[in-house]
């Protein structure tokens, strides 16, 4: 009995959740331009969890190219959509490979971030005083330095055609 690697809604919907909570549970948005970057955020959440467990867009549409380069590699198995270990070599679990080690790095040093900025602004909130101490002594919204580094390891984790569009364009608004 093989596994499924793909059509698998569920895991699509439970990890949109979890990530957007958390967001939210941080991010707080408050004004129509809060919403719109909490929007944009989640929406790139939503297409990458898409392509990781539901269907595998990037993957099929460039199949053609992918095959003919890579010919010894079944591009629809869920190994393969983790398209950097594949396409530099890795043949082993890309989930111990340098691309996907590389990801966790910067998706657990963004939550890190977000999680200590956040006790130094609460505090800051308690005081009734600016936020300069920890992260905030070396920029000015360490939250959307932290969501950044999220974003970016999951685009070196699991790069797709629709979040590698989406990402610039989520910095920008971020900055």
């Amino acid at each position: 009995m093989s596994m499924q690697a793909y059509g698998l809604w569920s895991l699509v919907i439970v990890n949109s959740a979890v990530f957007i909570l958390f967001a939210y549970s941080f991010f707080k948005p408050a004004t129509t331009r809060d919403w719109r970057s909490f929007g944009a955020f989640s929406a790139f959440l939503v297409a990458l969890f898409a392509e990781m467990y539901g269907f595998p867009l990037t993957i099929y549409l460039l199949s053609g190219w992918l095959q003919s380069r890579y010919p010894r590699i079944d591009w629809f198995s869920h190994d393969a959509g983790h398209l950097l270990e594949m396409m530099f070599g890795w043949r082993i679990n890309p989930h111990f490979g340098p691309f996907h080690l590389l990801s966790f790095v910067l998706i657990g040093g963004g939550f890190w971030l977000i999680a200590v900025a956040w006790s130094v602004l609460y505090d800051a909130q308690q005081h009734r005083s600016l936020a300069t101490s920890g992260p905030y002594s070396y920029v000015r919204h360490p939250q959307y330095a932290g969501f950044i580094l999220v974003m970016l390891g999951f685009l070196v984790q699991w790069p797709t055609l629709l979040t590698l569009a989406m990402f610039p364009v989520l910095v920008v608004m971020y900055v």
